[in-house]
């Protein structure tokens, strides 16, 4: 139990969708997008968020110098507004309600007043609109023929603390935006999706002295125990096909990382070390990375599975104290100052396993939770800075880092 609790590590957010450039480090040179909104139906708020949400992801998609004026035309009109002239595209979309209360989204792309694509959506909940305007930009994208952004339209799982001793795990859009609570009553943390279809889901749930790993379809919503260990137990990573999990647990005292079957229902225990051993994550079929204090402070290594080699990966930083890995690249976070009555500065790194080049990808403040995209073309993760507590996107291949202010909440722990 004590070391369960050792490792619950608390942190304050908020929810809103509105993102801002963080880091630009290279010479913008893309194509003008303006919006226009001919919407017929829903309230003000539910529009003007709607617009929000869809400007947001077209400026996180990173191709276009985005225009956040809220500009509104009639739907069926053939030339865009005076403002839009100049702008390589436009998006115009109508929001309306049928008879049977569907939300409903018509979009046409325009390439100078010239419709060049349309697409209809329907929902039966408006209250899942934020999906809708991911699947508008995900949509978009793809007619601009880049590379493929499923991760914007994939669910976020975040385990927040609402009381002593309470708390609860949330679905959530990437933004934040929305989010439905799935999990609550008692202390409920680590969730993990269990599937890239995002049908179900893994989580520890403390109850008495023995934490339990469960498992939830979200569909039935039915819950079901997995395994239990005393200590703790965490499931840190599945594997693509989601038939292996990679799972700490501590039944001698000491965290180790355990290779878990889904199908056989046992499990292989992966290091030995008389210390710590936590987070493990798959590099590869057979490869796994993971977090162990060997150093005398928490550091990156490597192990192949079925061997007793362990290598460190990581040569630089201090305190790297959590990491995400996909296909051979591991994002880490690591201390860079050392200030006893003062803020310290977490930043997160990128490296590959086959070179030992370092890319820095934040600058300031406290950086943490990253988590690679189900693609590895994007990494989430929570920033704190000058008391400020956003929601971060970094798109890796045009250098950029979007941010999205937070109101409230305290969360424990994220998955994408």
């Amino acid at each position: 139990m004590r070391i369960f609790l050792s490792l619950l590590f608390f942190f304050t957010l908020s929810f809103g969708a509105d993102a801002s450039i963080e880091v630009v480090k290279k010479v913008d040179v893309s194509p003008g997008v303006g919006v226009e909104d001919s919407s017929t139906a829903y309230d003000e708020s539910l529009r003007n968020s709607f617009f929000k949400t869809l400007v947001s992801d077209l400026n996180v998609l990173s191709l276009f110098n985005v225009d956040r004026q809220h500009y509104t035309t009639n739907y069926e009109n053939s030339d865009v507004v005076v403002e839009n002239r100049d702008k390589d595209y436009v998006i115009r979309y109508k929001v309306s309600e049928e008879a049977d209360q569907s939300f409903n989204v018509t979009m046409k792309i325009m390439k100078k007043s010239v419709v060049v694509a349309t697409k209809n959506y329907k929902l039966k909940n408006k209250n899942l609109y934020v999906f809708v305007a991911h699947a508008m930009a995900f949509d978009v994208n793809e007619y601009m023929g880049a590379a493929p952004v499923n991760w914007i339209k994939s669910k976020v799982l975040i385990a927040r603390l609402v009381s002593p001793g309470q708390s609860e795990i949330l679905i959530c859009d990437y933004t934040l935006t929305f989010s439905q609570r799935i999990v609550k009553g008692g202390i409920n943390v680590f969730p993990k999706w269990a599937n890239k279809d995002q049908s179900a889901f893994y989580y520890t749930y403390l109850s008495g002295r023995k934490p339990v790993l469960k498992l939830v379809d979200i569909k039935t919503g039915k819950a079901s125990s997995v395994l239990s260990s005393d200590g703790m137990i965490v499931c840190s990573d599945v594997s693509p096909d989601g038939k292996k999990l990679l799972v700490t647990m501590a039944p001698e005292g000491q965290p180790d990382i355990y290779l878990y079957n889904a199908d056989s229902k046992k499990s292989t225990r992966l290091t030995t070390y008389q210390g710590i051993d936590v987070g493990g994550q798959f590099l590869s079929d057979n490869r796994v990375a993971f977090i162990s204090n060997r150093l005398g402070y928490p550091n990156i290594f490597g192990l192949t599975i079925g061997s007793n080699a362990v290598e460190q990966l990581v040569f630089e930083g201090k305190s790297n104290s959590s990491c995400s890995a996909h296909n051979g690249y591991v994002v880490y976070k690591a201390r860079e100052s050392s200030e006893t009555f003062g803020d310290n500065t977490f930043n997160l790194h990128l490296i590959s396993t086959g070179s030992s080049a370092v890319r820095r990808l934040t600058a300031t403040g406290v950086n943490e939770f990253p988590r690679f995209s189900g693609d590895g073309d994007s990494i989430l993760y929570v920033k704190e800075y000058k008391q400020q507590s956003s929601i971060g996107i970094i798109r890796l291949k045009y250098n950029k880092n979007y941010l999205f202010p937070l109101k409230y909440g305290k969360i424990q722990s994220i998955d994408w």
